[in-house]
């Protein structure tokens, strides 16, 4: 059972609702229109500044990184080659191995199976001496 009186309220707040919301000039749409597409406007011209700034960013980053691999690809051939005793060791170079009474050709291969059975490159290991126990 619905009482009348809730009823009758309810269709008057209903009915004073529609009233207020049909009721719109034509200037006032036009207004609330216009604002509307002036806020979807600045909201695409904000995005669009800042994919402008990120793309420059990341563009001057690769600019720097390409004058930086060039600059030591001009500078690398420059310089005098220094004598052997003197060169920078290449990465992962682990220096000069100490060999006593054991040829080159053994002292690679012990190296190569010192390698192979800890199971890591050849270039993170460190070998001071290598000499032949007889």
């Amino acid at each position: 059972m619905v009482d009348i009186t809730t009823l009758a309220a309810t269709e008057a707040v209903t009915e004073a609702a529609t009233e207020k919301g049909d009721k719109l000039s034509i200037g006032e749409a036009a207004v609330t229109a216009i604002f509307g597409y002036s806020v979807v406007f600045a909201g695409l011209l904000v995005l669009m500044i800042v994919l402008y700034c990120t793309g420059a960013y990341f563009k001057s980053k690769e600019a720097k990184q390409k004058a930086d691999s060039a600059a030591e690809k001009t500078a690398a051939p420059a310089a005098a080659p220094a004598p052997a005793a003197a060169q920078k060791l290449a990465p992962g170079s682990a220096g000069h191995v100490k060999l006593f009474d054991v040829p080159d050709k053994e002292a690679a291969m012990i190296m190569a199976i010192v390698a192979d059975k800890m199971q890591k490159p050849l270039n993170e290991l460190h070998f001071i001496s290598i000499k032949e126990v007889k």
